[in-house]
């Protein structure tokens, strides 16, 4: 018997290109985060994981970059069994066990990885898994051939631990056998037998839209909704770019103010902030501070998603009214719209933006300046 094992390390394995999702699953939003990243902090809580190699396509590694600073990072293989032998061997070679588990699992039980990491090192190589609920045929070309006893049968999860000198002679011997769907079936060529530890039926692997509804629902999260008002008004003064939701609009006239005068972002932003009940721009971004003077509006907006997502929120909806007399806005509203999606990081169909006249009427019906509203809806997490 082993002893207890003291330093794990974990391989995520989060190469897939979710054709089934439209998009790479493992980056699709869950609860106003990545699942990636739900999935790389549940491993974190386990007591015996030291390290974390994270097999992923280079894109993704920014986003994550943005919750986490220790990650390891390996490149995907054409295969499952190359991205974990990609993964494997950027592993600590202290590590007594290494635990394979799937990016697309993000409600892994952080107790149940640490129970199987020490029955790896006790046995050698352990699984979680979950009794079989349905009653399972086996079939052949549509017909039923048998019907196995169901109290035999077990679904398979991850992670899938194993001592690390174990996994590595497997991998070395039959890791290039395409058809392996896990890496308990080399250890099983070895003559090793592995164990099963007991999971539970929320750590689902997220693959078809069903699956992200599901595990939506199975977060322990209380989910609140917010909604937030913004306004801005700035003069508009001639010789300066005029930037409008992010976008440069060709004019004669730009916003005159402390940043660029983007209306529409600081309203946004007003709004997002809002509804955290976190002030306004103004506090975050003083026009006092020289040392800002002609900033981005979309790198402010960028510091108020910072502070969503530090919240663990996720903006839902941003509905946009900008009130000018000049220029015509009408023909940019489908750059606008995109412009906005991107600063936010969200899908377009969440955003809304339109124009108004002031018919005239005062300092803006003269072209001498410009307003908005805006309106943000965000749902917030918390584990009240």
């Amino acid at each position: 018997m082993n002893k207890k094992t003291g330093f794990s390390s974990a391989v995520i394995v989060a190469g897939g290109s979710g054709t089934r999702m439209g998009r790479p699953k493992q980056m699709l939003p869950l609860g106003g985060k990545p699942v990636l990243v739900r999935t790389v902090s549940a491993l974190k809580q386990a007591p015996s994981v030291r390290e974390i190699v994270v097999v992923t396509p280079a894109e993704n590694r920014a986003e994550l970059n943005k919750y986490f600073s220790d990650l390891i990072y390996a490149d995907p293989g054409s295969t499952r069994m190359e991205s974990v032998i990609n993964g494997f061997l950027k592993t600590s070679p202290q590590a007594e066990t290494v635990a394979v588990h799937d990016g697309a699992r993000p409600l892994v039980n952080p107790a149940r990885v640490e129970a199987c990491l020490q029955a790896a090192g006790e046995y050698g190589a352990a699984v979680l898994a979950v009794p079989v609920k349905d009653t399972v045929k086996i079939c052949a070309d549509g017909v039923v051939e048998k019907t196995p006893e169901r109290s035999a049968l077990w679904a398979a999860q991850t992670p899938q631990c194993y001592r690390r000198e174990l996994l590595a002679e497997a991998l070395e011997k039959f890791g290039a056998q395409k058809d392996a769907t896990d890496e308990s079936q080399l250890v099983e060529k070895l003559g090793v037998k592995v164990r099963v530890v007991e999971s539970d039926y929320k750590n689902n692997k997220i693959t078809t839209p069903e699956d992200l509804l599901f595990a939506e629902a199975l977060l322990d999260d209380k989910t609140i909704y917010r909604t937030g008002f913004g306004f801005d008004l700035h003069r508009l003064e001639p010789g300066r770019r005029l930037y409008i939701g992010g976008t440069e609009i060709p004019h004669t006239k730009g916003f005159l103010g402390h940043s660029d005068g983007d209306v529409v972002l600081h309203a946004v932003c007003d709004a997002v902030l809002g509804a955290l009940c976190e002030g306004e721009i103004g506090v975050l971004f003083p026009p006092t501070d020289e040392s800002i003077k002609g900033i981005s509006s979309v790198t402010i907006a960028k510091k108020v998603l910072e502070i969503v997502r530090a919240k663990n929120a996720e903006i839902t909806h941003i509905d946009a009214t900008i009130i000018t007399q000049e220029p015509k806005i009408k023909p940019h509203y489908a750059a606008v719209r995109k412009s906005l999606a991107d600063v936010f990081e969200m899908p377009e169909g969440n955003v809304s933006f339109k124009s108004k006249s002031h018919e005239h009427v005062g300092e803006i019906g003269r072209g001498e300046a410009a307003m908005c509203h805006a309106v943000a809806t965000l749902k917030i997490r918390s584990n009240v």
